[in-house]
């Protein structure tokens, strides 16, 4: 029997195309989560490992809806082959049931490893390059250097208590000490 498996990262993500795949393949049952590849627990995955029997092959769309690393990868396809079990991948053409899918299984995880090392290096020295034009990634600062000068000049008047400042302004009490007398 063929037993169909699907993931979106997201839950914003849809299942559609992963589940018209599956079903045109001749899956009987399917089982999909809506989570990282990442996370080690991913309930429907286990069920659908846990409902295959000697004979059965769990069935994917792509290689990288089943696992993320090429050692999660390889456990997997160990632990179906322990049950007498296949694993298929339609988008790959990979089918462990066979020498050459095992084999092409290998080479693919190792693949797709390597490519999502190379996208993580060139994200990397995007960034890094980023930083040595004087760009900072990350969220803007709410305070800015001008409304700390502002904040500084009433603070250094001392008419208006720390508390109305901070008010006035939107910050906390301890944001207003860290900005404006620790950088002050």
């Amino acid at each position: 029997m063929l037993i169909g498996y699907g993931r979106v990262s997201t839950s914003e993500q849809n299942l559609d195309s992963q589940m018209d795949a599956l079903n045109e393949a001749g899956c009987k049952k399917i089982y999909a989560d809506k989570m990282s590849g990442t996370k080690a627990d991913r309930p429907e995955l286990r069920k659908a490992i846990d409902d295959i029997r000697a004979g059965d092959t769990l069935v994917v769309k792509k290689l990288d809806r089943l696992g993320r690393s090429i050692k999660n990868l390889i456990e997997l396809i160990n632990e179906l082959h322990s049950k007498e079990a296949g694993f298929k991948s339609l988008s790959e053409n990979i089918d462990t049931t066979t020498s050459g899918g095992k084999l092409i299984f290998h080479i693919f995880g190792a693949l797709a490893e390597f490519e999502r090392d190379v996208i993580h290096d060139r994200t990397m020295a995007g960034l890094k390059a980023a930083r040595a034009r004087g760009r900072q990634g990350g969220r803007p600062r709410k305070i800015t250097d001008k409304l700390i000068q502002q904040m500084k000049t009433l603070y250094d008047a001392n008419k208006i208590p720390v508390a109305e400042i901070c008010k006035s302004f939107g910050i906390s009490r301890s944001a207003f000490y860290e900005c404006v007398l620790k950088r002050g």
